[in-house]
């Protein structure tokens, strides 16, 4: 979460009141204008309360056209209904609420068997509230399993992570909280993740493991995992150094299973110790679920695991938080059911046959250049082409958000920070009329965009809208 700080003195201010908010009587929920930065001191009717919230939030972009966003924007009704009978469920009381529980452990039973777990019985996992907390658990396992095969080393040995520098910034998040160096890959050309022999030649006996990511945030391409297990092998032939892998499925672990079984990123690499995905983004759930599996109770070491007495009942968790709605577990279930592997298999096609049709029209307008056309996760990059040099990027992005369209513009890390690309992210929900009125939206600004005499946007930091 963001970190906020107190008010200045010139925001201590107070709200209007309409007086048609009082329920009979029009000045009945006047009585008091409420601050903004304290509580109020007495009560408001509900009526008034909710009205004033919900006028603030109309300010808010509209989700659906957030075309940023990898979560969720879209739900059926009834997984609405299902969310709200559960919300004011503990997730954490297993005891109170075991059914709520056996949903849970039956979504890891799925996980597992769609990963292709050489035994899925042998998998353990935990719902998390994304993904982020899962890569730190998943995280938090490497570290351990690492410390304790290198006893009379550790602490004085500083550990490490290899990954690329495309990663999600949770993992350097990881590296910061739990004092891990973080060796990083960068890009180079048009290779915009981790090369599999880069990434095995920052290895050594102080690497807890190497992240692959299986879906980049930054241009939707799938990291070759399998060739970086064998890149692995290879190491720990010339070293003995055996060193696993944890697969990030933030996204392409509810998109690859369906759309590209026969790719080998999965439980069926024997390297691969541990998967994380992302209920909420294309496992199709509101914020916040997620999900860590790892391959066996091994991967997984017994003393990260806390058994709490909680309410009567013996529970092993293994989280960052502790209470949490049951809600998004619940929906995540439902969602499994009333989809199945068909159901699942013909939105992510779909989303997807939106993502590339959309690429390819926007390369046809002539003015850009795709780096990715959708075709892995249904995502898409592209910058402009070396003749347009009246506007860019960013120029793009702030003329779209005029229209309610938010699209990221924002510079890649190194080694390529001289390129500045653009980002449509398709989700269940963002339909072909949708992506048709957003082309349309995109063609008629270029005609103004063409006469400007040069590029905006000077602030590159204020006019991006890329921030994770």
């Amino acid at each position: 979460m963001a970190l906020h700080k107190g008010p200045e003195k010139h925001e201590e201010r107070t709200m209007s009141v309409n007086p048609f908010f009082g329920e009979a009587n029009p000045v009945g929920g006047m009585t008091e204008a409420p601050p903004t930065h304290r509580l109020p001191d007495a009560p408001l009717p509900p009526s008034t309360a909710y009205q004033l919230v919900h006028d603030e939030l109309m300010l808010d972009g509209n989700s659906r056209l957030n075309l940023a966003t990898f979560v969720t924007t879209w739900m059926e009704p009834q997984a609405g209904v299902l969310m709200t009978e559960c919300r004011d469920k503990n997730m954490i009381d297993k005891d109170e609420y075991p059914r709520t529980a056996e949903l849970e452990r039956r979504c890891v039973a799925m996980l597992a068997d769609l990963w292709n777990a050489p035994d899925p019985s042998a998998v353990v996992g935990c719902s998390t509230t994304g993904s982020s907390e899962a890569c730190m658990l998943a995280g938090m396992a490497l570290k351990r399993r690492w410390a304790r095969r290198n006893a009379d080393r550790y602490p004085g040995a500083r550990p490490n992570l290899v990954m690329g520098i495309n990663v999600q910034v949770c993992w350097e998040k990881f590296c910061n909280f739990w004092e891990v160096e973080a060796r990083q890959v960068p890009m180079e050309g048009d290779r915009f993740h981790l090369d599999p022999q880069a990434a095995a030649e920052l290895c050594d006996e102080n690497t807890i493991g190497v992240v692959g990511i299986l879906g980049s945030t930054f241009d939707g391409s799938y990291e070759p995992i399998a060739d970086l297990c064998l890149a692995l092998d290879g190491l720990q032939e010339l070293t003995g150094l055996d060193i696993p892998v944890h697969v990030d499925g933030a996204s392409g672990g509810m998109v690859a299973p369906f759309l590209d079984p026969d790719l080998m990123w999965d439980f069926r690499l024997p390297r691969v110790a541990s998967i994380n995905t992302s209920g909420h983004k294309y496992g199709l759930v509101y914020p916040g679920v997620g999900w860590a599996l790892w391959r066996d109770r091994e991967a997984l070491p017994e003393e990260l695991v806390f058994r709490v007495n909680y309410l009567g009942g013996d529970m092993p968790t293994f989280a960052l938080n502790f209470s949490r709605p049951g809600a998004q577990v619940v929906a995540q279930y439902y969602t499994f059911l009333r989809l199945g592997r068909d159901g699942y298999r013909a939105v992510q096609q779909s989303t997807r046959d939106v993502a590339t049709g959309l690429a390819e029209r926007i390369a046809a307008l002539g003015d850009f250049r795709l780096l990715t056309r959708g075709d892995e996760l249904p995502v898409f990059a592209f910058t402009t082409t070396a003749d347009v040099t009246a506007y860019d990027v960013f120029d793009v992005s702030r003329r779209l958000r005029e229209g309610g369209w938010l699209v990221p513009a924002y510079t890649f890390p190194a080694n390529r920070e001289d390129l500045s690309v653009l980002r449509v992210v398709c989700r269940n929900g963002f339909s072909r009329d949708l992506a048709d009125l957003f082309l349309a939206d995109l063609t008629r600004l270029l005609p103004e965009l063409r006469r400007q005499p040069h590029p905006l946007t000077r602030d590159k930091d204020a006019g991006t809208s890329f921030h994770h």
